[in-house]
């Protein structure tokens, strides 16, 4: 039975040119070299338009089978009282890079507590409401140099990214930090600051 629904499946695959993704168990080695030969055959079972339930012979919707058409221009969301911030994998990209260039050898929580600082400037009205605005906003981080963000970053970096996104914010909600033994800043140092937190070497605070 499963035979000759496989060949009925794959007639019609071929004659009316549908995108349907199935079990790469319930196909022979020589259908699925036909199907892949004509762009019809994927392994990823999200990517096509419908996905075909064998078990059950039956089609599920859409709107319940598509996962992501394509990976590289995944998106995240962060929710913040209500709010939502669409993030895409290229704004994730920027804060593992800066995550990287400004909380380097700091403690997983510290790398954290950097991606929140980005989050929560772009979910406050005082800073520009983008994560690229944010982190290019003219003497925002001492990283950024030239209006650019020449660095390299790795995986803890993005998983630190991932995590803020998350909603694992160790800051108290905090817009501003600075390591007090290297800071040059006079206003960092001499301003009031609410909620601080010292997360390794940085102190992180509201204004």
């Amino acid at each position: 039975m499963k035979k000759f629904f496989s060949l009925f499946l794959l007639s019609i695959l071929i004659l009316g040119g549908k995108s349907i993704s199935v079990s790469a168990a319930e196909l022979k080695f020589t259908d699925i070299e036909t199907l892949t030969s004509k762009g019809l055959y994927s392994n990823e079972p999200f990517i096509s338009k419908i996905a075909f339930n064998l078990e059950e012979e039956k089609a599920i919707p859409s709107s319940v089978a598509v996962k992501s058409e394509n990976k590289n221009n995944e998106i995240e969301v962060f929710n913040h009282k209500g709010s939502q911030l669409i993030i895409t994998k290229s704004d994730i990209d920027l804060m593992a890079k800066l995550v990287y260039a400004e909380s380097r050898g700091e403690p997983f929580q510290g790398k954290i507590a950097v991606a929140s600082v980005v989050l929560n400037r772009v979910m406050s009205p005082k800073f520009p409401n983008t994560i690229e605005g944010v982190i290019f906003q003219k003497n925002a981080f001492s990283c950024v140099v030239n209006g650019k963000l020449d660095t390299q970053t790795n995986e803890s970096c993005y998983e630190a990214v991932y995590e803020a996104i998350r909603g694992k914010d160790p800051t108290n909600e905090a817009l501003f930090y600075y390591n007090p033994s290297i800071a040059t800043c006079s206003w960092m140092k001499e301003t009031t600051k609410k909620d601080s937190k010292v997360i390794g070497n940085h102190t992180f605070f509201k204004h």
